[in-house]
């Protein structure tokens, strides 16, 4: 099947290469704050906000950043919680994800800088109860979700993980 144009400018800006990736879990009244990206080609991917780690700043400064980018949100980072190595070529990131409180803000659909308005990958924002995140098809899923039974689920890993990948041979 032949790329669509955002399947390439994904690959252009984010492939081929490690990147290094901060995530933010927010949870509030029992419901994960969720972002619907667009990958191209028809696929799409649930999964927390959060976003590539910019030269210079630290990771907590990193997250709460993307975080007012894709939401709209001011955020406290609360803990580390774990590492998820994605591998799906041309894609490789080491995605560190933290627990998080909000400290103000309003919820609203943001940007994503690194790209031009033609090819967002942002889509929708909700919040999603366990119930909403098992109702969506697994592979429109981010693979840390693929598997949790609840939201504390989220909370309680600790250490590496790297659910499916795909090796390059």
């Amino acid at each position: 099947m032949a790329k669509d144009e955002i399947s390439k400018e994904i690959e252009s800006k984010f492939g081929n290469h490690l990147r290094i990736r901060v995530n933010g879990i927010l949870i509030e009244d029992n419901k994960l704050l969720m972002v619907k990206h667009l990958m191209g080609n028809g696929r799409i991917l649930w999964s927390v906000p959060g976003g590539g780690m910019v030269f210079g700043q630290n990771a907590e400064e990193n997250l709460i950043r993307e975080f007012r980018e894709e939401t709209g949100l001011d955020v406290k980072v609360s803990k580390y919680l774990f590492v998820h190595e994605f591998l799906e070529p041309p894609l490789h990131a080491l995605e560190h994800f933290f627990s998080l409180k909000s400290t103000g803000g309003s919820l609203k659909l943001g940007e994503d800088p690194e790209l031009s308005k033609q090819f967002q990958l942002l889509n929708e924002i909700a919040w999603m109860s366990i119930e909403d995140i098992r109702s969506l098809p697994q592979d429109s899923l981010h693979q840390i979700f693929w598997r949790i039974n609840s939201l504390e689920d989220l909370g309680l890993w600790k250490g590496y993980f790297n659910f499916g990948n795909i090796s390059i041979k």
